[in-house]
């Protein structure tokens, strides 16, 4: 696997550049095609944006390095990545995620979800819990139960929750929904072999559209 960092370069058309990049779909098509075509290659990236500089730039873990066909981007030397992890290692991480929980055959937005739960909707404004409350509760909940299915433990003490948004796009005439939060904290290995594999292969759903990329760095 390798992790690279990616950065906009000053283009002649940069702002129309922003402008698609600030669609899900139209983003991660962009991205795509820094991976050299394939007719049956499917999707073997992870990816999270932010903003540097006032325009956005990406880490992107793969399985091949990126090439950068259209001139667009700053590409920073790809570094192997290959973590030796133990049980018991106590790490730094950042994660954005599309956290959701399924009710029956449907998955629902946890905050969406857990307002519906304890009626936020029907209760009189001064009796409702602070909103940043409600999607504290609920962001901890969702990544405790991703802990015991992935390999690690997290402090709740040190989890940091911000940025939730609800994000719309379409695809091939079909409108896509989903929302977003940015997890920050500590957390502790407690199965080597699973969190390796939430390390290449994500976390959550909404991958394709910058979700799920767990980065970390030793403390």
């Amino acid at each position: 696997m390798y992790l690279t960092r990616l950065t906009l370069l000053d283009h002649p058309d940069l702002r129309a550049i922003v402008q698609q990049l600030g669609d899900a779909y139209r983003e991660h098509q962009m991205l795509w095609r820094l991976f050299d075509p394939a007719p049956d290659a499917r999707r073997d990236f992870l990816y999270r944006r932010d903003v540097h500089l006032g325009r956005p730039r990406y880490f992107i873990l793969s399985r091949r390095p990126p090439v950068n066909p259209l001139g667009l981007w700053r590409i920073d030397p790809p570094k192997p990545f290959a973590p030796t992890l133990q049980a018991g290692q106590k790490l730094a991480f950042l994660l954005r995620a599309n956290p959701v929980v399924r009710r029956g055959r449907e998955r629902h937005d946890i905050v969406m979800d857990q307002k519906k739960r304890t009626g936020w909707k029907t209760l009189p404004p001064d009796e409702r819990p602070p909103l940043p409350e409600l999607i504290q509760q609920a962001g901890l909940e969702w990544l405790s139960g991703q802990g015991e299915r992935h390999g690690f433990h997290t402090d709740s003490r040190t989890v940091r929750m911000d940025g939730y948004r609800q994000h719309r796009t379409r695809r091939a005439g079909r409108a896509i929904h989903f929302s977003t939060l940015d997890f920050t904290g500590l957390m502790t290995v407690t199965d080597p072999e699973l969190f390796r594999k939430a390390l290449f292969q994500g976390i959550g759903p909404a991958k394709a559209f910058g979700c799920g990329l767990l980065l970390v760095r030793r403390v």
